[in-house]
C-alpha cells in the first residue's frame, strides 16, 4: 500500500495518527490532508497508492505529495466562490431573478428563481424529466437548455432540496451569462491561477496535468469497531433504492453514471461534480476564501464570508431526506455534514472528499482520496480527520 508521509506542525500530531488510522481501520486506499491555521500550513499527509486499484508494492503508482483526485460534490463550494465573487464585485445580484440573466431559464413557472435560491438548493429543479447520457451531460448548452425547459418539483424559494447534479448546468450557465466565460476557465484565471491551486474543473489533457490524476472508485468497507460501514436510516435506504423518489432522480440526473476516471469526463467542466484537486489546492482554496495562505491573496470580504455562511436552507432536504444546512452554495456546520464548528463552511464530496473553512479558528481544511464509499454527506475517514484536528486546536 505504501506507508504515509509529510509533516504535521508540534500539536497535531493527532491528525496524522488518525490519518494512519484510517488506512489500517476504515479501507483508505490512497489519500492526502492537508490543514492551513492562519495561513500557515500545519498538517501535510499524503499516503497509500495513487490508484484506488494500485498495489504499491506490487509496482502501482505510490501517492505523492501533488497527487491529484476528483472530488465530486465537494467542487460545489468552489464553483459557489464564482458568483459570490462576482456580487462582491458588483457584477451579479443575488437577490435578481435568474431569468434576469439567463431569459430562457423563465419557462415553466421558474420566473422567480432568484440566484440565491440556486446557491442554497431552493431553485426545485433538482431532477430533470429525462436524465441526461454521460455524453449530453458534457455539452454545457444542451444541459443548460434541459435545465431552464425543466418544470420545478416545487414552488421554487419554498423549500430545499440538494441539487446534486443541476446545480452542474445552473451554476454554469448563470456565471456563462454574466461573465462570457465558461466557470471552469473563470475559476482557473481568477481563482486557481492567482492564488497558486493545484485545482481545475476541467482537467487540461496536457500529459503534465492528467497524469498526476489517479484512477478513483469503490472501496469495501471493513467490518468491525472503527470500520468504514454506515447503516443509513431506513427511510434514507428506502428514498435511494426508489427508482421513482426525487432522491434517486436527482443523484440520476445522469444516467448511466458517468465513467469518472475517463479523461473526456474529466476534462469538461462540471460544477457540481468533476473538479479534481490536490488536499493542499483544495485547503488552500478555502485559505484563500477567509484570510490567503502563505503569500496568496485573499478571495473573500468579511461581508461575503458572512453572505456565504448564514443560514439560508434548514431543516429536512427533499432530496438527502435528513434535516440539513446550506449557506449560499455552501454546506453548514450540523449532524448532516460536522465541520469544524458552528461558523465552518464548506462542501463534502459523495463518498469522501471534504474542504470546508472555520473563520473563527482560522482554520482551512482539504482532504481527498481515491477510494468512495457509500455516503454523501459525512466519510467516516475524514469526521475521524475533523476530530483529531478539533482535539489539536
Amino acid at each position: 500500500m505504501g506507508g504515509v508521509h509529510g509533516t504535521v506542525a508540534p500539536g497535531y500530531e493527532p491528525v496524522r495518527d488518525a490519518f494512519v488510522r484510517n488506512f489500517g481501520e476504515r479501507g483508505e486506499r490512497g489519500a492526502a490532508v492537508t490543514v492551513y491555521r492562519d495561513g500557515r500550513r500545519v498538517v501535510d499527509l499524503w499516503g497509500g497508492a495513487k490508484d484506488v486499484d494500485g498495489d504499491v508494492g506490487a509496482g502501482g503508482a505510490p501517492w505523492e505529495r501533488g497527487t491529484a483526485q476528483i472530488v465530486r460534490s465537494a467542487t460545489k463550494g468552489v464553483a459557489a466562490a464564482v458568483p459570490l465573487l462576482l456580487h462582491q464585485r458588483g457584477e451579479l445580484d443575488l437577490d435578481a431573478p435568474v431569468g434576469s440573466y439567463w431569459p430562457e431559464f423563465k419557462a415553466r413557472g421558474k420566473e422567480r428563481v432568484l440566484v440565491r435560491h440556486v446557491l442554497a438548493h431552493r431553485a426545485g429543479v433538482p431532477a430533470l424529466d429525462r436524465p441526461l447520457t454521460p455524453a449530453e451531460a458534457l455539452d454545457p448548452d444542451l444541459g443548460a437548455a434541459v435545465v431552464a425547459a425543466q418544470t420545478p418539483f416545487w414552488e421554487p424559494g419554498e423549500d430545499h432540496g440538494y441539487h446534486a447534479q443541476t446545480y452542474s448546468w445552473l451554476v454554469g450557465e448563470l456565471v456563462r451569462r454574466v461573465t462570457g466565460r465558461p466557470i471552469g476557465e473563470w475559476i482557473a484565471d481568477e481563482i486557481a491561477g492567482p492564488l497558486g491551486l493545484d485545482l481545475w474543473v476541467g482537467l487540461p489533457v496536457s500529459e503534465a496535468e492528467a497524469s498526476r490524476a489517479g484512477r478513483l472508485g469503490r472501496i469495501e468497507a471493513p467490518a468491525g469497531p472503527g470500520g468504514l460501514r454506515m447503516r443509513p436510516k431506513r427511510n434514507v435506504a428506502e428514498a435511494y433504492a426508489d427508482a421513482g423518489s426525487l432522491t434517486r432522480r436527482a443523484f440520476g440526473a445522469i444516467d448511466p453514471s458517468p465513467d469518472e476516471n475517463d479523461a473526456a469526463y474529466r476534462a469538461a467542466a462540471l460544477p457540481a461534480s468533476n473538479g479534481v484537486a490536490t488536499a493542499d489546492g483544495l485547503a488552500r482554496f478555502y485559505a484563500g476564501l477567509v484570510g490567503g495562505a502563505e503569500g496568496g491573496g485573499r478571495l473573500f470580504t468579511p461581508a461575503t464570508v458572512e453572505a456565504a455562511r448564514a443560514e439560508a436552507s434548514a431543516g429536512p432536504d427533499r432530496v438527502l431526506v435528513v434535516n440539513t444546512r446550506f449557506g449560499l452554495g455552501y454546506m453548514l456546520h450540523g449532524a448532516a455534514s460536522p465541520l469544524l464548528g458552528p461558523g465552518s463552511f464548506g462542501h463534502p464530496g459523495r463518498g469522501g472528499a471534504l474542504g470546508f473553512a472555520d473563520p473563527e479558528s482560522g482554520v482551512a481544511f482539504g482532504y481527498v482520496t481515491n477510494g468512495m464509499n457509500k455516503g454523501v454527506t459525512a466519510d467516516p475517514r475524514a469526521q475521524s480527520l475533523v476530530r483529531a484536528l478539533r482535539e489539536s486546536l
